[in-house]
């Protein structure tokens, strides 16, 4: 009995250090919470393990998210707006609610016409994801080598694609690049799968539940008007606009701008962790392998994972393979499932205890703006072992399969590990 005792103690201690280790992340940086709206984190070079004796790169595979973009839904700025305005006329603002105001005013009239669209920030992320991709692996772009870039048909991820494959031409005019965004290439690029959306509409009610019980709009209320009866009688929903008024804040740092702006004084600490866990909820439910879902929602990337073993298999399979890289560029709708399915840093972690989840699993160390999966390919001359390095936002990831090289990997294995697991696609049961 007493060794038990001591082993959940140790087991809920470590759970706490996990809590308490997300929380001073935000107190450090509160816009890590920003979960997709956080600004790529990478500027420097993250150092690299170096591959085992006479391997050297000469293929990658890649999937990477468009860059920082202005919101996409409108009302996400008009929402908070208009509560405020409503403030405005009645004489009930704060000096803080009125400053703020002022500064949404400035940021919608700035968003007219550009919804969705890549920011400043957004192009320059991508830009310095291709100066480094080429100056840590140099002979994967040497002169010939073939660089097949495609996007989805959006705009923002073709501004994307075409900032890293501008930047790549500059520093090697003799690479041989072909573009293309086609609907011919969406069903793997981002595929609409409609098995997807009933499972994800089951849990609805599960979601809303999480921002009901999780978020406490009262202290930011506060803040911002000075009649607590004026909001309770005026604020159609204190919820909604305390979410869609921390996404703007997030959104911030997507632009030059605005991103000296700051509007992280509304929020307390736990306001801040609470959204963002609320957040992380939603995106879990959405995107990973839970038996909510019934562990098939990050299946809708299948095709996409078998796009790239075939464009591995081309490169490693020919006889004289020409060194080059894959690179495709679209949403993080999109990463976070392929993360999942891949088992990419644990992003296949299952679940139903979404009221533990944030001690396990965690949004922002995936899926920021301009994130991006690398997968490395390296061989040796005389051998037919080809090692892969996959990266996650261009740092060193872990994948669910055994390697006597970590942080490397035989691809061989690893080709095994994703064909055994598209095998198991789960078999639906209909939804209520």
């Amino acid at each position: 009995m007493r060794r038990f005792t001591t082993v959940l103690t140790l087991v809920m201690l470590a759970i706490m250090t996990i809590t308490a280790g997300v929380r001073d992340d935000f107190k450090a940086n509160p816009k890590l919470s920003a979960n997709n709206y956080q600004a790529y984190p990478v500027t420097g070079f993250p150092e690299l393990t170096a591959a085992p004796d006479g391997y050297e790169p000469f293929f990658i595979n890649h999937y990477g998210r468009h860059g920082s973009r202005w919101l996409i839904n409108e009302k996400k700025y008009t929402y908070p707006l208009n509560m405020l305005e409503k403030g405005e006329r009645n004489g009930k603002l704060t000096r803080r609610g009125q400053e703020v105001l002022n500064i949404l005013r400035q940021v919608h009239e700035a968003s007219r016409g550009r919804l969705g669209e890549l920011s400043d920030i957004g192009a320059e992320q991508h830009q310095g994801i291709a100066r480094r991709m080429y100056q840590n692996f140099p002979q994967v772009f040497k002169d010939g080598a073939t660089v097949t870039a495609r996007s989805t048909v959006v705009i923002r991820c073709i501004l994307s694609m075409l900032n890293e494959v501008d930047v790549l031409a500059a520093l090697n005019p003799r690479l041989e690049i072909t573009t293309d965004a086609s609907r011919a290439t969406m069903y793997y690029m981002n595929y609409s799968d409609s098995v997807v959306k009933p499972l994800r509409a089951s849990q609805a009610d599960l979601i809303k539940g999480c921002r009901d019980k999780w978020t406490n709009p009262k202290g930011m209320l506060k803040k911002l008007f000075t009649d607590q009866r004026f909001t309770a009688d005026s604020i159609d929903d204190p919820r909604k606009m305390m979410i869609y008024l921390m996404e703007v804040a997030g959104n911030m740092q997507s632009h030059h701008q605005f991103e000296q702006v700051n509007l992280y004084d509304l929020f307390s600490n736990d306001d801040i962790y609470s959204v963002w866990r609320y957040n992380n909820a939603y995106w879990y439910i959405n995107s990973g392998e839970t038996p909510l879902t019934q562990g098939r929602v990050d299946y809708m990337e299948a095709n996409l994972l078998r796009n790239f073993i075939e464009d591995a298999d081309r490169a490693t399979t020919t006889d004289n393979p020409t060194p080059g890289a894959s690179l495709r560029f679209g949403h993080e709708s999109v990463v976070l499932p392929l993360c999942c399915l891949m088992g990419l840093n644990g992003a296949d972690y299952r679940t139903t205890d979404i009221e533990n989840l944030d001690k396990y699993w965690q949004t922002y160390k995936i899926f920021p703006m301009a994130a991006n999966i690398q997968f490395v390919y390296f061989r040796k001359s005389g051998s037919d072992d080809i090692l892969m390095l996959p990266l996650l936002n261009e740092r060193e990831a872990t994948l669910p399969v055994p390697t006597d090289v970590a942080p490397y990997y035989h691809w061989s294995d690893v080709r095994d590990y994703f064909i055994d697991k598209l095998s198991r696609q789960p078999i639906i049961s209909p939804t209520k």
